[in-house]
């Protein structure tokens, strides 16, 4: 007797089966292409075709593409980028001291007060740079309370805020609330009995801070560090608030293309800005992981 196989509702032939398979399998490509189009037109729109204009904008003047070794040659240009890697860069280390010392305090230690105090230290990432430009000119400015208490004092009024040390300050409170939320978040996923091993086999706490807490550290802090030195190279508004004797990159950017119209110059010095912002998270990202956000 030959054996009867029934097929179930929901089964089909494999001859029928395969071509619907095919189907779905060539249709694939297809969705994840309808997907992907919104994101890749705003990123062509609002990204690539912008970046690309700029750089034929910075090559579009009398001297072509010399332009950028030219932009780079001029001293005035080489002064403001060397004062504006300078400033980034000991905005930077300052910065992740600070963060580093009050992070790891909050987060071991809780007292009354201490959400507010969280709340007090993050407060400036609700302000623009503007507002941080005029909170540091009535802290020292020409009308400032640091003037006023010193003239006080000593009969002279102290004034930095239009100066490289009010750009400084106000760079660093900036910065602050960025990198000391970075460092909390990595600090409460620190595992305590590493250091208790550490202590109990003789090591200081500063052994115990340098051997296991930093390197533990370590991934977060490049990666702040390099969102704070990429914020402090590009930012404005701050510094335009306090413009008076300064001369940092986006200031000569600004000035290039609305005092001296020279926007071939303004454009080529744009292009060189991104560009160190990009190597500086580009090489963070390498020693640190995929922790550090992309630059753009």
């Amino acid at each position: 007797m030959s054996a009867c196989v029934q097929h179930g509702p929901g089964d089909l032939p494999r001859s029928a089966a395969s071509p619907r398979a095919g189907r779905r399998r060539m249709g694939e490509p297809l969705r994840l292409a309808a997907l992907l189009a919104p994101a890749a037109i705003l990123f062509a729109a609002f990204f690539l075709l912008p970046l690309v204009r700029l750089i034929a904008i910075g090559a579009g003047g009398p001297q072509g593409w010399a332009a950028y070794l030219t932009t780079l040659a001029d001293p005035g240009h080489l002064d403001s980028l060397a004062s504006t890697l300078a400033l980034s860069a000991g905005v930077t280390a300052v910065t992740l001291a600070v963060s580093t010392v009050a992070g790891l305090f909050l987060v071991r230690h809780r007292f009354p007060g201490h959400a507010l105090l969280v709340a007090l230290l993050t407060f400036p990432l609700a302000f623009p740079g503007v507002v941080i430009g005029f909170m540091v000119i009535m802290l020292a400015g020409r009308q400032g309370l640091i003037g006023t208490v010193t003239q006080a004092l000593t009969g002279g009024k102290l004034v930095f805020a239009y100066s490289m040390a009010g750009l400084f300050l106000g760079y660093v409170y900036f910065s602050i609330p960025r990198v000391i939320l970075t460092v909390m978040a990595a600090a409460e996923k620190l595992d305590p009995r590493l250091e208790e091993a550490a202590r109990s086999l003789g090591a200081s706490p500063w052994r115990v801070v340098a051997d296991v807490i930093l390197p533990a550290l370590k991934p977060a802090l490049i990666s702040a560090g390099a969102l704070c030195f990429a914020t402090s190279m590009g930012a404005f508004g701050t510094a335009f608030t306090l413009a008076t004797r300064i001369n940092v990159l986006p200031m000569t950017i600004y000035t290039e293309f609305t005092l001296q119209a020279n926007i071939a110059a303004a454009a080529a010095l744009s292009v060189l800005l991104g560009l160190i912002t990009w190597a500086a998270l580009a090489v963070a990202r390498s020693v640190a992981g995929t922790s550090v956000a992309a630059a753009g």
